[in-house]
């Protein structure tokens, strides 16, 4: 092992809550009423240590405003004297949250962080732009001048340049749904899953939704240009898109949920003889905003590069499932091993709960990599609105 390695932050404790359909279970939930008791839950499993919380940071990205992370934690009755702060990367926010307290405790400025994201789909507050009295549910991706496509009609684009077919995209549903409901119903889930308010198990699987079932589902987006005109430069060329590949049934669901974790030494991991995943590598990057569904390839690419590591030396792979035309375009991209894609099923069967969707991630690579007699390391990635993508590479510490 290498004195940088040897060095470099750890996860344990990685939990998350039951990933629910907006507008059922989690319905009444504010955000900081499901970030609070995943983040009670990590702060009970890390405590025999005696070490101080340095602070919490969580991602999100559709709530109320203001400091998410310190109401969260007061609410988990961490304490007054724990601090938080709110990390807004969009649909990556939680796992940036993990790379910002990582990076901290990698520079010796905190012990032990909790980190993570939450999102409550269903209680996210509607605003208005003050000038026209229009309403929005998002914040802009880019400003005027760029293209600003909404995901999915970019990810019907996406599909058309990278020439994913809608048959291939229906059948990696098809495969979420069977392995995620297979996963479930092994109880595979249940040591990850915080129950709140009764709520302990995932509420999209569904095993009926077949490659027959998928077929039926029109378009989602069969009018739509994705924010950026009928017409897009692909290597030099200008090319018309055909949009119509992309369907509810193909893409993730709009959910609630949170995901929280501690960062912290392997010393203490140690102590407190918990498994543990040692982050070994991680990385940002960006590029068009009219394509943002890729943005996790070279995101990845980074990650792999600072690692040492190549595609082919990957054990475990968790993408975010937004819409399936975006993690096979990221699986070519990177000539990744499909088998080893959300192997458990991803968030087009569990559900994309915005800001906690990258920390779910992380909680499913360590329920997968610390029960398997394998270890290579695993990666984790999300493509962002915007253009933008991150990704994180871990391995088992041992």
């Amino acid at each position: 092992m290498t004195g940088a390695l040897a060095g470099a932050p750890v996860i344990v404790a990685a939990r998350r809550s039951a990933i629910g359909t907006a507008g059922r279970g989690f319905a009444g939930h504010p955000v900081d009423a499901l970030a609070a008791p995943v983040l009670a839950a990590v702060a009970r499993a890390v405590s025999p240590a005696g070490v101080p919380v340095d602070d919490v940071v969580l991602g999100n990205c559709m709530g109320p405003g203001g400091d998410l992370a310190r109401v969260a934690a007061l609410r988990a009755g961490l304490g007054e004297q724990v601090p938080g702060v709110t990390v807004d990367r969009q649909c990556g926010s939680g796992l940036d949250a993990v790379l910002q307290a990582a990076s901290r405790v990698r520079a010796g400025d905190a012990s032990l962080v909790l980190a993570g994201g939450a999102e409550s789909a269903s209680t996210a507050p509607h605003r208005l732009w003050p000038d026209t009295g229009e309403r929005f549910t998002r914040a802009p991706f880019a400003p005027d001048g760029f293209a600003d496509p909404d995901m999915g009609p970019a990810a019907d684009r996406l599909a058309a340049l990278r020439g994913i077919s809608r048959e291939r995209q229906d059948a990696w549903a098809a495969r979420s749904h069977s392995r995620a409901a297979a996963a479930q119903s092994a109880g595979i889930f249940d040591r990850e899953i915080v129950g709140i308010d009764g709520v302990a198990r995932d509420d999209r699987p569904r095993t009926a939704m077949d490659v027959a079932r998928l077929a039926r589902f029109a378009p989602a987006f069969a009018n739509a240009d994705g924010g950026a005109g009928a017409r897009h430069a692909d290597a030099g060329r200008a090319q018309t898109i055909a949009v119509g590949t992309v369907t509810a049934g193909n893409s993730c669901g709009f959910s609630d949920g949170a995901a929280a974790m501690a960062v912290t030494t392997a010393t203490i991991a140690r102590e407190l003889g918990l498994p543990a995943l040692r982050v070994r590598a991680s990385a940002v990057a960006a590029g068009d905003p009219a394509v943002p569904g890729i943005g996790a390839a070279p995101a990845a690419r980074v990650a792999l590069d600072r690692a040492g590591l190549a595609a082919r030396d990957l054990g475990f792979i968790e993408i975010t499932e937004a819409f399936a035309a975006q993690v096979l375009a990221v699986s070519d991209e990177l000539a990744l091993d499909e088998d080893l894609i959300c192997a458990d099923g991803g968030a087009i069967a569990l559900g994309h709960p915005w800001g906690a969707s990258g920390a779910v991630l992380l909680v499913r690579l360590a329920a997968r990599m610390l029960a398997a007699d394998d270890d290579r390391p695993g990666l984790a990635a999300c493509s962002i609105g915007g253009g933008q993508g991150i990704a994180m590479i871990v391995e088992r510490a041992t």
